[in-house]
C-alpha cells in the first residue's frame, strides 16, 4: 500500500469511528427513551437493558453505517480540500479516480461486512433480544401465552405435505393438536393426527397418535370404496424422521404469513436463507407471493452496497474546490442520499406491487446513483 493511501485511510477512519460511535449513542438513546416505559412495566434490570442493546447493536450498525461513512468521507475530503491537499496530490499526477481507490476499498469492505452482518447476526440477535423481553414480561404463564402462535397452517409443496395445528410454540417448537396430510406414491392419502408434537434430536416426535389411510381414487375399479378409512396406526408415541420440515422453516412461514405488501414495501425484512427456503418448499407459490419474495431477495442483496454507492456520491461533492463548495457539497450530497433512500423504498414498493421486475426495482437505485456519482466525479476540476 502506498504512503498516500495509508494517509487517506487514516484521515477517513478516525472520523468514521467517531461518526459510528456518535450515531450508535444517539440511536440507542432515542430507542431507550421510547422503550423506557416498556422496560419499567416488565421490571427489566440495568444489566438486562445493557444486554438487550448489546444484542441490538448489529441491527443498529446496519442502519447507521452508510450514513456514518457519508459524513466521515465528506469531512475528510472537505478537510483535504480546505488545506489544498487534493490540489497538491492531483498536481503530482494522481488522478481523482486513483485517489478514490482507498475510499472505494473501505466502501466495498463495509458493504461485504453489512451483507454478512445482515444475514448471519442480525436475525439471530434481534430474535434473542425479543425473546429476552418476552421472558421478562409479566408472570410465566402470561409469557408462555404470548409465545404461542394459534391456528397455524402451511404447505410443503415440494414433499406434498400439509400441516395444520391448533397452536405452535415459538420458543420450544411444541405443537398442539397437529395434523399432517400427505399422498403416497400409490396415490393413497395418509393423515396423521396427534394430541401434540415436539422436536427431539432433529426429529418430530408425535404423542397420542392416530394415523389414517385413504385408498387411492382408482380403488373403485378394484371393488373398494374410496370413502372407507383404514385405521393403520394408533400409538402413544411416534417418531417420524422423514418429516423434513424444520422449526426455522416453520418460523419463516409465520413471518411470511404476517408480511403484508405494505410492510414489505418499506424495507427488505426477510433473510436470503428464509426466502430461498420458502421458495424451495413452495415451487407453486402465487404470482403475488413470488413477486414479494423476489423483490425482498434482490432488495436484501442490493441494500448492503449502499455503502459503496455512498462513496461514489460523496466524492464529487467533497472533492470540489472552493470554500463555498464545502458547504454546498455537504448539503447537496446529503440531499442526494436522502433522495437515494426514497428511491430505494419506492423501488421495493414497485417490485412488491408487480409494477416493475424485482431485480430492476431493487438494483436500479444503486445503478442510477452510482452512474450519476461517476459522471459528476469525471467533471470535477
Amino acid at each position: 500500500m502506498r504512503l498516500l493511501d495509508r494517509y487517506l485511510l487514516r484521515e477517513l477512519l478516525v472520523p468514521l469511528c467517531y461518526c459510528l460511535s456518535g450515531f450508535l449513542i444517539f440511536w440507542i438513546s432515542f430507542d431507550l427513551f421510547s422503550e423506557l416505559s416498556r422496560f419499567q412495566e416488565q421490571r427489566v434490570e440495568f444489566m438486562g437493558i445493557v444486554r438487550y442493546y448489546g444484542l441490538k447493536i448489529p441491527e443498529f450498525l446496519v442502519l447507521v453505517s452508510p450514513i456514518a461513512l457519508l459524513l466521515a468521507l465528506l469531512y475528510a475530503l472537505t478537510n483535504h480540500t480546505r488545506h489544498h491537499e487534493l490540489t497538491a496530490i492531483r498536481a503530482a499526477g494522481v488522478s481523482l479516480f486513483r485517489l478514490c481507490v482507498p475510499y472505494l476499498g473501505v466502501g466495498f469492505i463495509l458493504s461485504l461486512g453489512l451483507l454478512a452482518l445482515n444475514e448471519l447476526w442480525v436475525p439471530l440477535a434481534s430474535q434473542a433480544a425479543d425473546e429476552m423481553l418476552a421472558r421478562k414480561a409479566g408472570e410465566p404463564a402470561a409469557g408462555i401465552k404470548e409465545r404461542w402462535y394459534p391456528n397455524l397452517s402451511f404447505r410443503n409443496a415440494r414433499d406434498g405435505r400439509i400441516w395444520s395445528m391448533k397452536a405452535y410454540n415459538l420458543d420450544t417448537f411444541e405443537m398442539r393438536g397437529p395434523q399432517v396430510e400427505w399422498t403416497l406414491p400409490d396415490e393413497s392419502r395418509r393423515t396423521l393426527i396427534a394430541s401434540n408434537a415436539v422436536r427431539r434430536d432433529s426429529i418430530w416426535v408425535f404423542q397420542g397418535v392416530q394415523e389414517l389411510t385413504y385408498p387411492a381414487s382408482g380403488a373403485l375399479s378394484n371393488g373398494f370404496n374410496p370413502n372407507i378409512v383404514a385405521l393403520t396406526l394408533h400409538t402413544n408415541v411416534l417418531a417420524v424422521p422423514e418429516f423434513s420440515e424444520t422449526p426455522e422453516q416453520i418460523q419463516s412461514e409465520i413471518k411470511i404469513s404476517r408480511l403484508s405488501s405494505i410492510k414489505a414495501a418499506k424495507r427488505a425484512q426477510l433473510s436470503i436463507a428464509e426466502i430461498l427456503d420458502y421458495l424451495r418448499l413452495h415451487p407453486d407459490a402465487s404470482e403475488r407471493t413470488r413477486a414479494l419474495l423476489d423483490t425482498q431477495f434482490h432488495g436484501r442483496l442490493a441494500a448492503p452496497w449502499t455503502a459503496l454507492v455512498v462513496v461514489v456520491i460523496a466524492v464529487p461533492f467533497g472533492a470540489a474546490s472552493g470554500r463555498r463548495n464545502v458547504f454546498v457539497g455537504v448539503a447537496s450530497s446529503i440531499f442526494i442520499c436522502f433522495a437515494y433512500f426514497i428511491l430505494l423504498n419506492l423501488g421495493l414498493a414497485l417490485g412488491t406491487g408487480r409494477f416493475a421486475p424485482p431485480w430492476i426495482a431493487a438494483w436500479s437505485p444503486n445503478l442510477i446513483f452510482a452512474g450519476v456519482g461517476l459522471w459528476l466525479t469525471s467533471r470535477v476540476r
